[in-house]
């Protein structure tokens, strides 16, 4: 019994809980529909408050839109009526300005008709005028006996001779004028730089005696059979005269570098009185080095105190050798140093470029430190020389025209010409027999005198240049260059001269007649 009661109590309690499920399920199912259809009805509720609002929202957004369209129809109308007014304005003022216009036009047709009344009045006057002035006129030329065309060519005629004759009056006075005016200035300048540039004007001549304790010493330089004095001449390059003058020796040579080594080597010589062949050797060793620094420092001294920079090294060299160079007494190198101060100075006044008168001046007479060495004149071989250590063109031509060799092209040239003749014209400066040079010049003159047709001439420039004049009648043009080349060829084989001579030989052909 108690099995059966268990199972059927386990029977009981699964119909229990089976009613149980369905009931929850039929539970569940209820209140789910309860939900739904409270959900419908919130959803018709939210649907019909939508649609009220939509409603609501649509008659507002209509009645803006009405008042929207109305505002801007009374702001169309609004500006409608302002354009209206402004039109209606702008044709009040235009047909204010046609009435303008058309009253300027009539007063403009008025002022035409006016104007051309008056013009024809005008024409009238002008037709009666030029009647006048043909009658004035005829009457001018039968009173005048002269046509209209002659009268104006004789006026200009007159005219232009009277101005050509003030024309040439007034350039008279004026060219006079200045040219007293430029040489005024001239002196003034020339004077300031003379003034200016204090120098030594001594006259210097290269020592060429050397001076013995006693006479005793010319036989130990002679040396036995004259071995001494053979080996001095042919390693020195010079000869010694030894004659009959007391306690003296003269040396004698060309080159003045030469000369002066001779001179410092004998002098050594007789101070250390051993002579022989190998001691003078060293001797003259020795004293071409000691003239060979003199002549670096003196023409460093010299490039110093003219102030003339970035020359080369063989020009310097070259300006110290002429220390040891003359020209009719003058010593080259402080001759040369004084014109390279006056150039400057000159060069100052007149506004030029100093540094290069200044360098042009003392490289003028460059070409006299080898002159001895190198034919031609000093003028050609300074001129040679500054181009081969690159000068400038201006102080290459000032070098080539310092003596009037070619015509001067710059301010420089002219410069350097003038300070060379005032350095050289100083009272003292240079020295030379007068009547020698008398007689050179006479000579110069005489040997150009002896070819025919020739009518004068004259030796200037200090005997630099020979200037001829011709007879026009005997000697053409073709012929004046046979001539000048004749009488150049005879001046070189007679006559001894330093430098060279410019034959310079002029034809001139003149009219003369005498109005009675």
């Amino acid at each position: 019994m108690s099995a059966w009661f268990i199972i059927l109590l386990i029977v009981l309690g699964l119909a229990l809980l089976v009613c149980a499920f369905f009931l929850g399920i039929y539970y569940r199912k209820r209140v789910g529909e309860r939900e739904i259809s409270s959900a419908e009805e919130e959803a018709k509720r939210i649907l019909n408050e939508a649609i009220k609002s939509a409603e609501s929202k649509k008659r507002e957004s209509l009645l803006e839109a009405k008042e929207e369209i109305h505002k801007s129809r009374a702001e169309y109308e609004r500006e409608v009526k302002e354009r209206r007014a402004e039109l209606s304005k702008q044709e009040h003022r235009l047909q204010q300005k046609e009435e303008h216009l058309d009253k300027k036009t009539d007063a403009i047709d008025r002022k035409n008709e006016l104007l051309t009344k008056k013009i024809s009045e005008v024409e009238k006057q002008q037709e009666e005028v030029q009647q006048i002035r043909d009658a004035q006129q005829a009457e001018l030329e039968r009173i005048s006996g002269y046509t209209a065309e002659e009268a104006k060519a004789l006026l200009i005629d007159t005219l232009a001779n009277e101005v050509v004759h003030e024309q040439a009056v007034k350039v008279r006075e004026i060219e006079a004028q200045y040219k007293e005016e430029a040489d005024e200035r001239a002196r003034e300048i020339i004077a300031l730089a003379i003034q200016r540039c204090a120098a030594d004007h001594a006259s210097e001549v290269t020592v060429s005696v050397v001076s013995l304790p006693n006479d005793e010493m010319k036989g130990r330089i002679i040396g036995r059979e004259g071995r001494n004095i053979r080996s001095f001449e042919t390693l020195a390059g010079v000869d010694l005269i030894i004659d009959d003058t007391p306690e003296a020796i003269t040396i004698s040579c060309f080159d003045p570098v030469r000369r002066e080594v001779a001179r410092i080597a004998l002098e050594k010589l007789i101070a250390d009185g051993r002579i022989h062949p190998a001691r003078i050797e060293e001797m003259l060793a020795k004293a071409q080095k000691e003239v060979n620094a003199t002549i670096k420092s003196e023409g460093e001294r010299a490039v110093f105190e003219t102030g003339v920079h970035g020359l080369h090294p063989e020009l310097v060299k070259l300006l110290g050798r002429q220390k040891y160079r003359t020209s009719y007494g003058q010593n080259v190198l402080n001759h040369s140093i004084e014109v390279a101060h006056i150039s400057g100075l000159i060069a100052a006044e007149l506004g030029v470029d100093v540094a290069v008168a200044k360098r042009a001046g003392l490289l003028h007479d460059i070409g006299k430190s080898i002159d001895h060495e190198v034919e031609g004149s000093h003028v050609t071989i300074g001129v040679e020389v500054a181009k081969k250590y690159k000068e400038s063109n201006e102080v290459i031509h000032a070098i080539a025209a310092h003596h009037g060799d070619v015509e001067p092209q710059t301010v420089i040239a002219c410069i350097v010409q003038a300070a060379d003749a005032i350095s050289a014209s100083r009272p003292g400066a240079r020295r030379e027999n007068i009547e020698n040079y008398v007689k050179r010049l006479e000579k110069l003159e005489e040997v150009t005198m002896s070819f025919p047709g020739i009518e004068s001439c004259y030796a200037i420039q200090a005997g630099r240049e020979i200037r001829i004049m011709v007879k026009p009648e005997q000697v053409n043009e073709d012929q004046m260059t046979l001539l000048a080349r004749d009488v150049a060829k005879k001046i070189e084989d007679e006559l001894t001269y330093p430098g060279q001579i410019k034959v310079n030989m002029i034809r001139e052909t003149k009219a003369v007649a005498y109005a009675k």
